[in-house]
């Protein structure tokens, strides 16, 4: 029989071009009716998602054919992975695909407060020229605390090697990665020794609002936080609070508490008090959710989940 793959969000073309080169069947869903999809679904083998549809258990139940879902990217908040595996289901991610990307790009956010790019390129573009209320801060010496060190947080300590931090890690969940480079730490070091913060944890029940007032009144020094992974990992009152009594000197956000389910656009009506200070703070670089989003990684997180769905569908 031939095998059916569904294509419900975009992505790279380099990925259906591989599948049908080992003989898959491809097909799109543009709609955003999740009845529609349900009505379709039971045909299919295999499913491309980003982060269009949640896959609870009620749309999971309709996937009767189903052998794995392929996400295009990292982060699987979107996927009952539990209950989908539970019916054979295998559920597929890409983290190695732009690995490189998140890393380089907490680099360049931290580059970018520590050196007031952002406040000194508008400055100049307006005639301004200021030097002394310019004056930047240094990555070398400092200590760079790494929270989470599977792809994500692994690339980016490799991305500061060059810098001569003393870079330490915690993993609840992983351990022996240390080496000459990065220390393996327990928590409450990182509470003791940490100048900067870099978050690189999938969003779950453990991890949604993990920075929190309580768990920021732990850390012995002025922080800057970076965070690249999920918005709702961080409760954006209690960061907020933590600038206004210098408990933070700045943050690197790149994703925020405030973003829909689609991580694709921002609650654009009646912003929140604490989001309407990150934007007027100098202290504070934000991007939209794209420090995986390369040219390169497009084309990586394509290849290496078609090498994974190929692998399954040919068993």
């Amino acid at each position: 029989m031939l095998k059916k793959v569904l294509f419900i969000d975009t992505t790279h073309p380099v990925l259906p071009r591989i599948l049908e080169e080992n003989g898959f069947e491809c097909h799109y869903f543009l709609s955003n009716n999740l009845e529609d999809l349900k009505k379709i679904i039971g045909d299919f083998q295999a499913i491309i998602v980003r982060s269009k549809f949640t896959f609870d258990m009620e749309l999971l139940s309709c996937c009767t054919n189903l052998k794995c879902i392929g996400r295009v990217g990292a982060g699987m908040e979107n996927i009952n992975v539990e209950f989908a595996e539970n019916r054979g289901i295998k559920c597929l991610n890409a983290p190695q695909g732009n690995r490189d990307a998140v890393g380089e790009h907490a680099l360049g956010m931290l580059l970018n407060l520590f050196n007031n790019i952002n406040v000194a390129d508008a400055e100049v573009r307006s005639g301004i020229w200021k030097r002394e209320e310019n004056r930047g801060y240094e990555i070398n010496g400092k200590t760079v605390a790494i929270i989470g060190y599977g792809n994500m947080g692994s690339s980016f300590a490799k991305k500061l090697l060059g810098f001569e931090a003393k870079i330490i890690a915690y993993d609840k969940y992983k351990s022996g990665f240390g080496d000459d480079n990065v220390s393996e730490v327990s928590m409450q070091e990182v509470f003791n020794q940490a100048d900067i913060v870099s978050l690189h944890l999938p969003l779950t029940e453990e991890t949604k609002f993990l920075v929190n007032k309580s768990w920021i009144e732990k850390f012995q020094k002025e922080i800057t936080l970076i965070n690249t992974s999920r918005g709702k990992i961080v409760q954006t009152s209690a960061l907020v609070n933590a600038m206004k009594s210098s408990k933070i000197f700045g943050a690197c956000l790149d994703v925020l508490e405030y973003e829909k389910t689609s991580f694709e656009n921002l609650f654009m009506n009646n912003f929140p008090t604490e989001f309407q200070y990150l934007i007027n703070s100098k202290r504070v670089v934000l991007s939209p959710h794209i420090a995986g989003w390369t040219y390169e990684s497009n084309i990586k997180l394509a290849k290496i989940i078609a090498k994974k769905i190929v692998a399954v569908l040919k068993q």
